[in-house]
């Protein structure tokens, strides 16, 4: 009867081991296949940055409701990474367990992050531009491009430091929902694992570097239609301002908060 309704779980100690090993093989994936699937994850994070774009754009709802239907809606980019099947560059922060372990090398691990972060750049900003040609910002009498610059211009304003642990914490949760829909055995275990992180860090307001390779350039290319909402730090040195601090940031709070203290607590074994 627990098999049947997913409650046959992965335990913490068995979660470990599995992050450990799908870090060696996500390290060692062709190159063809690392910046293929990486093209995919910025697509689907964009997917539910989009999605968070239009709900969010109803200015009749109230703030707590805006936020946490937006949140909910965004969790649709990282079910897609993980049911469907992408590399994101802040879900494979968790690859340093699998480097702690000594069973990758630090060549293997950057190589990981400098090309699917790269690849994820591609497929963000490549919807960013599909998105735009569609005309898909005139929706709602135009409130939901105006709700894109807002966004963006947001997010491009934010101080380095701010936006640096606004990265830390987001990528706490999203590589703790990466952690939890590892514990599960089937696609509603998964699903209903990825939700709540997730819907919590956009809800909050953290930084997601993949996101905002979405939003910012989105932002960028809608403004001219909407100046009103836009800023003065709203360009493409504005984009690089913020993805700096963020993806250090991620990479704080994914590798070293989340993969290095479950490394340790699991998967270190002193006097080995």
């Amino acid at each position: 009867m627990a098999e049947i309704f997913g409650f046959d779980a992965y335990s913490p100690k068995e979660i470990a081991e599995r992050v450990e090993s799908i870090g060696v093989a996500k390290a060692r994936l062709p190159l063809m296949s690392q910046m293929t699937l990486g093209v995919l994850a910025g697509g689907f994070i964009g997917l539910g940055a989009l999605y968070f774009t239009l709900v969010t754009s109803d200015t009749t709802l109230s703030f707590a409701v805006s936020r946490l239907l937006g949140g909910l809606t965004f969790s649709l980019g990282l079910i897609l990474v993980v049911v469907a099947g992408a590399e994101l560059f802040t879900g494979n922060n968790l690859l340093v367990m699998a480097w702690a372990g000594r069973r990758i090398t630090a060549g293997e691990l950057l190589q990981n992050w400098l090309i699917v972060y790269l690849a994820n750049f591609a497929g963000a900003i490549g919807l960013a531009w599909l998105v735009y040609f569609s005309g898909h910002w005139q929706m709602n009498d135009g409130a939901v491009g105006a709700n894109m610059v807002k966004v963006a211009a947001v997010k491009a304003a934010i101080p380095f430091w701010e936006a640096f642990f606004k990265g830390i914490l987001c990528n706490i949760l999203v590589c703790l929902g990466v952690w939890l829909a590892l514990a599960g055995r089937s696609v509603i275990d998964k699903i209903f694992a990825i939700i709540f992180p997730i819907s919590a860090f956009v809800a909050a307001g953290f930084e997601h570097s993949v996101a905002n390779m979405y939003f910012i350039p989105l932002g960028i290319l809608v403004q001219e239609h909407f100046p009103a909402a836009g800023s003065a730090a709203l360009n493409w040195p504005g984009l690089l301002s913020n993805l700096i601090p963020v993806t250090m940031g991620n990479i704080a709070g994914g590798g070293v908060l989340v993969a290095a203290v479950y490394y340790l607590v699991y998967r270190h074994h002193p006097g080995n």
